[in-house]
C-alpha cells in the first residue's frame, strides 16, 4: 500500500468526520479534535496518543473513531491498489472491482477528493452494469449494501438507517435522563460511534427527525 496516498486519504476521511488533520510530520498524521491535539497515526494505521489528550469519555470516543477510520481506510486503500480495473460497456470512469459475488460487484476509485464506491449488478452476459447504488465516500455503507444485494447477508438481519437513527436517539435519551455507571456510558457511546460509521449523515437525519416529530425529550449528542 502506498503510504503517502494512505495518509492523504485518511486525512480526507477524518476531515469528513469532524477532525482536523495537521500536515504530516515525521511520517505521522497529526489529528486534532475540537481544537486540541488528540492523537497521531502512522502509515501502518497505528494510533498513538498521550493520556492527557484522551481524558474524557468524549475524547476516548473520538480516539476510537480515529482508530476505526484508520483501519477502514487501510482496508479499502489496500484493495484499491490490488484490485483489477473494472471493464464494462459504457463505463468511462476508472473503477476497480473490489469484490464480486452472485452477479453483484462492489467497485471503488480514487479521486482527488477521496475514494468513492458503488455497487452494480452485471447484465448482458457480464458485459455491462446497471442499477448503481452510489455511496461516494461511504465504504462501510457500500460494503453493507453489497452484502445484502449479493445475497451474502439476508436483508432481514440488517437494521435500516431509520432504525439505526432511532436506536441512536434512544441511547441519547438514556444517557441524558438516567444515572449510569462509567461502563454503561462507555457502552452507549460505543453503540453511537458504530451508528455514526454506518450512517454518515446521521446528524442531518436526527435533526430532520426532531423537526418532524418535535420530540423535546430527545437530545442530539455527539
Amino acid at each position: 500500500m502506498n503510504k503517502e496516498l494512505y495518509i492523504k486519504e485518511l486525512g480526507i476521511a477524518l476531515g469528513r468526520s469532524g477532525f482536523t488533520s495537521m500536515p504530516e510530520r515525521d511520517g505521522f498524521l497529526l489529528v486534532e479534535y475540537e481544537g486540541r491535539p488528540l492523537c497521531r497515526v502512522d502509515a501502518t494505521g497505528s494510533v498513538f496518543y498521550h493520556q492527557d489528550n484522551v481524558n474524557t469519555l468524549d475524547r476516548e470516543s473520538a480516539c476510537r473513531r480515529v482508530t476505526d477510520s484508520a483501519a477502514i481506510v487501510q482496508e479499502y486503500m489496500t484493495l484499491l491498489e490490488r484490485a483489477p480495473v473494472l471493464q464494462a460497456t459504457g463505463l468511462n470512469e476508472p473503477y476497480r472491482a473490489l469484490v464480486e459475488f452472485n452477479g453483484t460487484v462492489l467497485a471503488g476509485r480514487q479521486t482527488y477528493h477521496g475514494a468513492k464506491f458503488v455497487t452494480w449488478d452485471w447484465s448482458s452476459n457480464h458485459t455491462s452494469l446497471n442499477q448503481g447504488n452510489y455511496y461516494e465516500e461511504n465504504y462501510v455503507g457500500a460494503k453493507q449494501d453489497f452484502a445484502v444485494r449479493s445475497g451474502l447477508v439476508p436483508c432481514e438481519r440488517q437494521f435500516t438507517p431509520e432504525q439505526l437513527i432511532e436506536i441512536y436517539q434512544q441511547c441519547s435519551y438514556v444517557a441524558f435522563s438516567c444515572e449510569l455507571s462509567r461502563e454503561q456510558e462507555k457502552a452507549i457511546q460505543e453503540i453511537q460511534d458504530r451508528i455514526q460509521e454506518l450512517v454518515p449523515d446521521y446528524r442531518e437525519r436526527i435533526m430532520q427527525s426532531l423537526d418532524e416529530y418535535d420530540s423535546p425529550g430527545l437530545e442530539l449528542t455527539m
